[in-house]
Order: structure tokens, then sequence, then C-alpha cells
């Protein structure tokens, strides 16, 4: 079974330079396993790592597709693995970083996604529906008929929602249970599963820090280029947090001061519901951060030695 490294967690916990440090000390390459750091000028709003951070370490999808471009957890899985096999060419050992569950658990446990229950017809209705009464009416239907589909893909994820209300259409069944049952398929890799984990009030420290530093780089001089630039607050790629509660600033919805908390305070909803998903993971090693004293370099040299015991490093 050939190696692969695992390391996510809630936004805001330190992923990237994490990731990066290992990769350069075990000899890697990283795939960003993030929804929104894939696409181009997307780079504020994201917290996307910089050729700075990368330090000179490989990372795979990151600035690659346009906002316009269709990306998802399919073409995530395809892309992923062939640059895993690309890594694995090169004689060096794949680490998956990002704080995207569904993206991660898709490459580790080969899930197969389920085309059944493809009804473009329904598609249309329930995409018209949403214009007509909002993405939190979906996610209520979706919730009297999937309440675990509901816990997990938040309202703003309509192309998610509507799927999981298509899938149950066509087969009457809920699409969590089929995503469980894929769940519990056996990995082909020799993996570690690393989810990085704190204090919750300090994580939401470092939340609201993000958000204020992203405001001082030009969040919402980035959100107006987007715009500038003819990217509609519907595509996919902006409904990202930071972004879709910009264009609602811009659409005259809110004011800036408002605007600001909506975006903290969704991001902080958005960490509690990735602990939520990685906690619930077979296999995985949580790595409290607050017991290694916030020291990175003793969170690093446990990593190390539990990839040795492993023997996916030697």
């Amino acid at each position: 079974m050939k190696p692969l490294v695992i390391i996510t967690g809630p936004t805001a916990v330190g992923k990237t330079a994490t990731s990066v440090e290992l990769a350069k000390r075990i000899n890697g390459e990283i795939i960003s396993a993030d929804s929104i750091q894939v696409y181009k000028y997307l780079d504020i709003g994201s917290a996307k790592v910089t050729k700075e951070e990368m330090d000179g370490v490989r990372h795979y999808l990151i600035d690659e597709f346009e906002p316009d471009e269709e990306f998802d957890i399919t073409v995530f899985k395809n892309k992923a693995l062939e640059y895993i096999d690309k890594i694995y060419a090169k004689g060096k050992v794949p680490i998956i970083a990002g704080g995207t569950g569904f993206y991660i658990q898709s490459v580790l446990f080969d899930i197969k996604f389920d085309d059944a229950g493809a009804d473009y017809d329904y598609r249309r209705e329930l995409e018209e529906l949403c214009k007509k009464e909002g993405p939190e009416y979906l996610h209520n239907l979706l919730r009297k008929i999937d309440s675990k589909s509901a816990e997990i893909i938040h309202y703003n994820n309509t192309k998610r929602v509507i799927r999981a209300l298509e899938y149950y259409k066509a087969t009457g069944n809920p699409i969590s249970e089929h995503n469980e049952e894929q769940r519990k398929n056996e990995s082909p890799y020799n993996f570690i599963y690393f989810v990085l984990n704190d204090d919750r009030e300090k994580l939401y420290e470092r939340i609201n820090k993000r958000v204020d530093i992203m405001v001082e780089q030009g969040l919402f001089e980035e959100v107006g280029n987007l715009i500038k630039m003819g990217y509609s607050s519907e595509l996919n790629s902006m409904q990202g947090i930071g972004y879709r509660e910009v264009f609602d600033y811009f659409a005259g919805k809110m004011t800036k001061e408002e605007t600001v908390e909506k975006i903290k305070l969704n991001t902080r909803h958005f960490a509690k519901r990735q602990l939520t998903w990685f906690k619930r993971e077979k296999s995985v090693t949580m790595v409290d951060i607050g017991d290694f004293d916030y020291d990175r370099e003793k969170i690093l040299s446990y990593m190390i030695q539990l990839l040795k015991d492993k023997q996916i490093i030697l």
C-alpha cells in the first residue's frame, strides 16, 4: 500500500504552515483540498497559500480553475488521483491538506459517486425555486427528508442541497445513507489522517483576527474587482464564506461593519461543522495543538514519529 498523509482541521487552525513544514521534512508535495483556493483571483477571501508560504514546496489544485469553470468533488477526486501518481513517480510522499472533508474522504476511501437520480428537469425546477424562495427554503426541504445531510451541507451550498433532493426523489433513499455505505470502504493507502484542533475559544479568536486581516488586505476590493471582471454572485466559486457576504454588501443588503461581523459568524459556524465532520470520520489522529504548547516543532516531531511507526516514511 502506497503512502498518503492527510493534514486537515477547522479553518484558521494552522494547516498551511504545518503541511508545508512537514512536506519539507518528509520529501512531500501538497495537494490542496480546498474548494475555493482552486480558483484564480480568489486570493484574500480564501486565505490562499502564497508563494512565500509554499517555501519551495510544490502545491497542486491552487489557482488552476477560472471562477466560472466547473469544479466539484468528482473533478477534485480525478485531479487528486492524477497528482498523487505524479508525486509517486517523483519518489515523493503526497500530502492532502485542506479543510474540505468530503473531498478528502473521496480520495482516501475511494468513494464512488452514484449517478442514480440524475433528473435534469427536477434540478432546473429546484434551481428556479431557489431563485424565487432562497437557499434556506431548499435547505429546509432537505432537512425534512434527510436531516443528516442537512447537518453537514450548508444552506448556501445549493449545488449539494439540490443533488441530495434529486437523489431522494429518484431513489426514495437519503443520499446520506449512500455516503455512509461508501464510508465503510477500506482505504487503498497506508495513511495517517491528522486532524489539527484547538480550544474552541482560541480558535474563534484566531478566526475573528483572520477576518480583520483579510479586510485590511483588501477583501472588499478583491470582490469589487471580481464584479468588474463580470463574475456573478451565483457562481459556485462565489459561495465561499467571505465572498457571498461581500457580494451582499455590494448589493446594498448590509453595511460594511455588518458584513464583517457576518463573515466572522459564518466562519465560526463553518469551523464548528468541520470539527463535527472530522470527529466522526474513522481512523483520524486528533492533534490538539494546545497539548503541544502551540509549539510547531513539537507537533511536527510527534507527526513524524507516527509516520515512522506506521512505516509511511523511513
